[in-house]
């Protein structure tokens, strides 16, 4: 298993990669260069961000690798002791269409699933819960994409949508949504649009206690990760992890 990391020298990675002895990190010298080994075999993934902006690592990946999906997107792996919770896209998509938005729960649940071995409890996370905000198009797209992915995907849990003590709290459940099939009792939660998302995973990170691992990038024919600027070497190993799990399964 070889990853190629273009931050290979910086402190941080030093660090996380001493735990990972059966795994050859590779460095490059460029971003462009680390696609190139890539797309020539040479490595199976490729983890960077630490010092990149998002920006340059997303469009470098969108412009010189394979896509598999429809649409890339990101997810985080974010742990606390035992618990752990798949959040998406807190770092690729703006503001998703109906078809992105599936997209994304789609291979999040997937990268889930391929990382924990457990199956996906999906709740689709807005303002509103089971229809108390209302009609609007922001609600009936994820009434959309609820309702496709259960007709792809009947062996998976989904619903919504949601507020997120609903999501996650089985009392709040009851009492706001009693007839839900994720029970409160979610772990792979979707988030309307970036802003969102991103503003959950640093809150789960910086006020919750929880590692975030990537954010791994999603919908391409290997697995990658835009490392967070912000990452520690806990965040680093996690996100390897991930990776390693990732490749393990594809």
């Amino acid at each position: 298993m070889r990853v190629v990391a273009p931050e290979l020298n910086s402190p941080i990675i030093k660090e996380a990669i001493k735990s990972f002895p059966k795994i050859e990190f590779i460095t490059a010298n460029s971003l462009k260069h680390a696609t190139n080994l890539l797309k020539n075999g040479q490595a199976d993934s490729m983890i960077t961000g630490l010092d990149y902006a998002s920006r340059d690592v997303l469009l470098v990946y969108k412009d010189n690798l394979p896509l598999k999906s429809s649409y890339f997107s990101s997810c985080f792996i974010c742990r606390k002791g035992e618990q752990l919770l798949a959040l998406a896209d807190g770092g690729v998509n703006k503001l998703p269409s109906r078809e992105q938005l599936y997209t994304i729960v789609e291979d999040t649940a997937y990268t889930f699933s391929a990382f924990s071995g457990a199956l996906p409890i999906i709740a689709m996370l807005s303002y509103s819960t089971n229809g108390s905000g209302g009609k609007n198009p922001d609600l009936l797209k994820i009434k959309y994409v609820i309702e496709k992915i259960r007709k792809n995907h009947p062996d998976w849990v989904i619903d919504g949508e949601m507020q997120l003590d609903a999501a996650i709290d089985p009392e709040i459940s009851l009492k706001k949504f009693h007839d839900s099939d994720v029970k409160g009792e979610a772990n792979v939660l979707i988030v309307p649009d970036l802003n969102s998302g991103n503003l959950l995973y640093k809150s789960l990170e910086r006020f919750g206690g929880f590692t975030c691992g990537g954010p791994i990038i999603q919908g391409f024919k290997m697995p990658l990760a835009d490392l967070s600027r912000g990452s520690t070497v806990e965040d680093v190993k996690l996100t390897i992890e991930v990776i390693s799990k990732l490749i393990e399964r594809s």
